[in-house]
C-alpha cells in the first residue's frame, strides 16, 4: 500500500537526548492523522523530520512515496506545511507575502492568491503589513500559505495556535472539508485535545519520544472508562447505602462515582436503591471519558 506518510523506526538523538526513538508511522492518504503528547514528548522533532528538517539519527521517511533524504529530497510540491511560529516577511501585506509563496511554488494561476485570502478570512487584512498582525491573524497566514497550491498532504504543527474559538471552528471545519471532500491528507499535531477528538479518524500518542499508542477514532469509544456520576442531598448515607450493597463508592468533589459494569449498564437499579434508602439522587448520568482523560491516563500523568 502506497501510504501518505511512512516513517520506520525514525529515531532523532540529541547527545545523550532521545527526542524520538524508533517511531513507525503509516497514515493513510485522505485520512486526518491526529498526532498528539505532552511538550517536550517528540511530535515537533518528528514533524521536522517528515519534513527534511533534520536529518534523522536513525530509521527512515517516506512521503508520498518519495524518500525523503539530503539536499531537500521530497515531493515537496505536493506537500503543505505549518511547523512551530508561522514565517513571513514583516515589511510585506498578507497579499504579498502570499504572492511570493505563489511564485515559489510555481502556482500559474494569479487567482490562487485570492482565493486563499478568501478561504482564510483574510480579505480586511489582504493589505496589511504581516509585522503588525494579531497572533490569530499570522497564524491564518501561514495556513493560508501551507494551503496556497492545493497539496495533496498537510504536515500542521498546532494549526489552531493563535485563533479565537471561532477561528478554530473554521479551521476545523475546513481541514474536514479538505479531506473529505478533496482527498487531502491532514497530518496534525494538536494540544487541543477536544479539536483532535472532533476532527481526527485516526490517533497517536507519542510520549517521551516514543510512538506509545495509535487507535482509530470510531475504537476510542470502546477505550475509554465509562463511570456512573451520582449527585445527591445527603452523600454519606447514600455512600453507606451503596457501600452495604456492595458498590465500591469513589467521592469526587461533590459528587459519589461508581465505576463497576453493574452500576453502568444499569443505573436504575442504582437509583431504586437510593430512593428506597430515602437518599433520592437529584443527578444520576453515566459519563464517557474524554479524549483528555484517556491520554492523562495512557501517559500516566496526572491533572
Amino acid at each position: 500500500m502506497n501510504f501518505a506518510i511512512e516513517t520506520q523506526g525514525l529515531s532523532k538523538y540529541y547527545r545523550q537526548v532521545r527526542a524520538v526513538d524508533a517511531v513507525s508511522l503509516r497514515v493513510h492518504r485522505g485520512e486526518i492523522y491526529g498526532f498528539i503528547g505532552l511538550n517536550g514528548a517528540g511530535k515537533t522533532t518528528t514533524i521536522r523530520a517528515l519534513l527534511g528538517m533534520i536529518r534523522p539519527s536513525a530509521g527512515s521517511v517516506q512521503v508520498l512515496g518519495q524518500a525523503v533524504g539530503p539536499n531537500g529530497r521530497g515531493p515537496w510540491r505536493r506537500v503543505g506545511h505549518l511547523v512551530e511560529a508561522p514565517a513571513a516577511y514583516p515589511e510585506l501585506t498578507v497579499r504579498e507575502n502570499l504572492e511570493i509563496a505563489r511564485r515559489l511554488h510555481d502556482v500559474p494561476d494569479k487567482n490562487a492568491t485570492l482565493r486563499v485570502i478568501e478561504r482564510l478570512g483574510l480579505a480586511a487584512y489582504a493589505d496589511r503589513r504581516a509585522g503588525v498582525l494579531s497572533t490569530g491573524n499570522l497564524q491564518r497566514l501561514g495556513l493560508a500559505r501551507a494551503l496556497l497550491h492545493e497539496p495533496e498532504l498537510l504536515i500542521l504543527d498546532e494549526p489552531a495556535n493563535g485563533l479565537d474559538p471561532a477561528g478554530v471552528v473554521e479551521i476545523r471545519e475546513l481541514l474536514a472539508s479538505l479531506a473529505h471532500e478533496k482527498g487531502v491528507t491532514v497530518f496534525m499535531s494538536s494540544h487541543i485535545l477536544t479539536e483532535v477528538d472532533r476532527l481526527a479518524t485516526r490517533i497517536g500518542v507519542i510520549h517521551k519520544g516514543r510512538l506509545i499508542e495509535e487507535f482509530d477514532a470510531e475504537k476510542l469509544a470502546t477505550l475509554r472508562s465509562h463511570r456512573l456520576e451520582i449527585k445527591v442531598r445527603q452523600l454519606a448515607a447514600a455512600q453507606n447505602t451503596l457501600a452495604q450493597a456492595g458498590f465500591a463508592v469513589k467521592l469526587n468533589a461533590s459528587m459519589l462515582v461508581l465505576t463497576e459494569a453493574r452500576a453502568i449498564d444499569a443505573p436504575e437499579e442504582v437509583a431504586a436503591l437510593l430512593v428506597n434508602a430515602g437518599t433520592p439522587p437529584s443527578r444520576l448520568a453515566v459519563e464517557q471519558e474524554d479524549l483528555e482523560g484517556y491520554f492523562l491516563r495512557l501517559t500516566g500523568e496526572k491533572v
